[in-house]
């Protein structure tokens, strides 16, 4: 063999040598970045999980009603439900990414497993395999709520649903259909924890003979129910905060020192109570939490824990939007003055035709509207009947009963118990204020079965209600004959009566905000 030769096959093994050398460095080199490429791309997206979560330590998520219209007054606009954002999620392990998307979906990342050993270096990428979570009560709960939003948000498609008691139907409802699907899913899962805590007459106790009578009502049915009260607070979709403001008045404040201060601290003190005892009220910072108050103070009692008055849901008869009234979360409950405790000849009147008077008004001056109704109206016209006091021997119920219109104008507050008075009596209402929201107006079409009225007005009051036509008025009182039933106290209550309207407009609160565990 030539020194050519071997010079040649040198040259060939140090080319095939540094061929190799070569191919292993690459080799070498590429196995790194692979391994890096892996966990970079299962780390792609926002780098703390809960970042495209809404933060419940800053605000509470509340959305409209699912029945509020786009009417100018006196109702917000029915908007079927919507899928609602969440709120805080828990903690995640380090090995998921968890981002939020469409209709509240988790996607969840494994990471791929990379190995290497010695020079043999091998690379494996599998996926671990899912493993089924248990899920947790609130979790629970929130699931059951997302169904029941998608089956009322399906119910303006459906035909209407038979049922034995009562099925909405009119012109008096935003969506009847939408409205009574809703009303059966509440039946079917809505459950209340009543803290057990306090002792009457500040709480678990209020009045039933006045015209705060809705307090005492309330606390006496939902103490007493079976259906939807629950004594697992684990089920509870919402949490009864059961104090009342009027026995506050009576035995916490001081009377002429215009010292709120013993009611505020009272209605703290019990939150802190109930939040330092159970984990409920810091869980949702009482956004799932629920008062309800038919005094004049009902909405300054509110606001004495700031986190009640701005995220809980507050059961108020003065639902004035100019004292911070949020239709949105707040519910409008009606003010009925029951003397003797019972509807017993309250409810009931004459036909149209047997109605003389066009329209009627009795009460005191207080407050900035009924001064002006009693400048332009009182003892002038024989059609309508305005009064400062009745005369001798007339009665207030019968001057309603024989009237087609009764005139229901605030006071120093904007609820008035004339507008259910009216109802009872199949007197369409004629609503005079500013800045109330109705009753159950995420519901309810006041416009349908009543005259809406604004201060200025006032002294067009006789040509708006002559301008209703006699076919149009006759319309106007079978639709107060049917929706009174909404307004009507029972004991015990009685399907869709006002008891479980307050709980429907309550349920449909709770409908629209979605809770996480932290």
């Amino acid at each position: 063999m030539g020194d050519e030769d071997v010079d040649g096959k040198c040259r060939n093994m140090s080319a095939c040598s540094s061929t190799t050398s070569y191919s292993t460095k690459l080799f070498l080199f590429m196995v790194p970045l692979v391994v890096i490429s892996g966990f970079v791309f299962v780390n792609i997206g926002p780098k703390d999980s809960t970042s495209l979560l809404t933060s419940l330590s800053t605000t509470t998520s509340h959305l409209p009603p699912p029945f509020l219209s786009t009417a100018p007054a006196p109702a917000p606009s029915p908007l079927l439900p919507e899928i609602l954002p969440s709120l805080p999620a828990s903690s995640l392990s380090t090995k998921v990414e968890s981002i939020q998307g469409d209709y509240n979906r988790t996607i969840q990342l494994n990471m791929i497993n990379v190995t290497a050993t010695s020079n043999n270096v091998s690379s494996t990428a599998s996926l671990e395999p899912k493993k089924r979570r248990v899920l947790s009560n609130l979790e629970k709960i929130e699931f059951k709520l997302q169904k029941a939003r998608a089956s009322i948000k399906a119910a303006s498609m459906d035909d209407p649903v038979d049922d034995p008691d009562y099925v909405p139907l009119g012109p008096m409802y935003w969506n009847a259909k939408v409205f009574h699907r809703s009303y059966l899913e509440m039946e079917k899962q809505f459950k209340i924890y009543v803290y057990n805590e306090g002792e009457p007459p500040l709480f678990h106790d209020g009045p039933c003979k006045s015209i705060y009578s809705m307090e005492g009502s309330f606390i006496y049915e939902i103490e007493t129910d079976t259906r939807f009260r629950t004594n697992n607070p684990d089920k509870a979709h919402v949490f009864y905060l059961p104090f009342s403001v009027v026995k506050m008045v009576r035995y916490v404040y001081e009377r002429n020192s215009r010292d709120f201060s013993p009611i505020r601290n009272t209605v703290k003190d019990y939150i802190n109570l109930v939040g330092d005892k159970y984990p409920y009220w810091n869980r949702s910072i009482g956004a799932d939490h629920f008062i309800l108050s038919c005094h004049d103070w009902g909405p300054e009692a509110s606001f004495s824990h700031p986190h009640l008055g701005h995220n809980s849901i507050r059961a108020l008869c003065n639902a004035n939007t100019s004292e911070r009234f949020k239709p949105r979360k707040d519910v409008s409950i009606p003010e009925i003055n029951l003397r003797t405790g019972s509807l017993t000849g309250l409810v009931g009147g004459p036909s149209p035709s047997s109605r003389p008077i066009l329209a009627f008004f009795a009460g005191g001056v207080h407050g900035p509207v009924r001064p002006v109704l009693l400048q332009h109206w009182e003892n002038k016209d024989n059609d309508i009947r305005v009064h400062k006091y009745l005369p001798r021997g007339t009665s207030y119920s019968d001057m309603m009963r024989n009237s087609k219109f009764c005139i229901c104008p605030s006071g120093y507050e904007v609820a008035s118990p004339r507008i259910v008075e009216a109802l009872y009596s199949g007197c369409v209402p004629v609503l005079i204020n500013s800045g109330y929201v109705p009753p159950f107006s995420d519901v309810l079409n006041w416009r349908s079965f009543s005259v809406i009225v604004s201060v200025e007005d006032i002294p067009n009051l006789k040509t708006i209600l002559t301008s209703i036509s006699p076919r149009q008025y006759l319309r106007m009182y079978r639709r107060v004959l049917k929706v009174r039933r909404h307004f009507e106290v029972n004991s015990p209550a009685k399907r869709f009566d006002v008891f479980h309207m307050i709980l429907h407009s309550i349920w449909v609160r709770r409908l629209n905000v979605k809770i996480r565990e932290v």
